[in-house]
């Protein structure tokens, strides 16, 4: 596996090798040693898998606060969509600054998000899958979101807000600003 520092270096973009043939190929996706030799010592505890049936479809910006905040490595199963990090981290240099990468079944490859980033995606095919492993499990009173279109973060999302389905819960999350973020630089080192 490759892992490669993004522009926000706690975001890990991983290049899995695809050993393929005339019957398909063989990817390993999670290797506990070769993620630790990377500096990368998350134990991931749960496994999730969605599917989002149009092109468009926004889940995020998510994130769970403590004392369950999550680690994700998320990955495509099917289709294509465009996964989006954001440091939410009070004091961090880079607070409020993104990173985005197109993740497919193509591609294979992956992106490692660390507790204290807010998490989404826009999908780019219908019926897209995302897999996605998490360091800790679900738990609704600590999960929180930013909006996925804060004009202050800036992202630049592929498809135009017109073209876009949210959830009603998405759709009126707070921007950034507006609410008090439950991490900070200092925790995360």
């Amino acid at each position: 596996m490759e892992f490669i520092t993004l522009s926000i270096p706690e975001v890990k973009l991983i290049k899995p090798r695809r050993f393929g043939d005339h019957r398909g190929f063989f990817e390993e996706t999670y290797n506990r040693d070769q993620f630790s030799s990377a500096g990368i010592k998350t134990v991931f505890v749960q496994d999730n898998h969605s599917v989002s049936s149009e092109i468009g479809t926004v889940r995020g910006l998510h994130f769970q606060a403590p004392p369950k905040a999550q680690d994700k490595l998320v990955r495509c199963g099917r289709g294509k969509f465009f996964d989006v990090v954001v440091d939410i981290r009070k004091g961090s240099p880079t607070f409020g600054r993104w990173v985005g990468e197109e993740l497919s079944f193509e591609n294979g490859r992956m992106l490692l998000v660390p507790a204290g980033f807010a998490h989404g995606f826009m999908t780019l095919e219908p019926d897209t899958e995302i897999v996605y492993k998490c360091s800790d499990t679900y738990a609704p009173k600590t999960e929180g979101a930013v909006h996925w279109n804060d004009p202050e973060i800036g992202i630049e999302w592929p498809l135009k807000s017109t073209e876009i389905k949210l959830s009603e819960k998405d759709a009126a999350a707070l921007r950034l600003s507006e609410q008090e973020s439950p991490f900070t630089f200092e925790d995360s080192k």
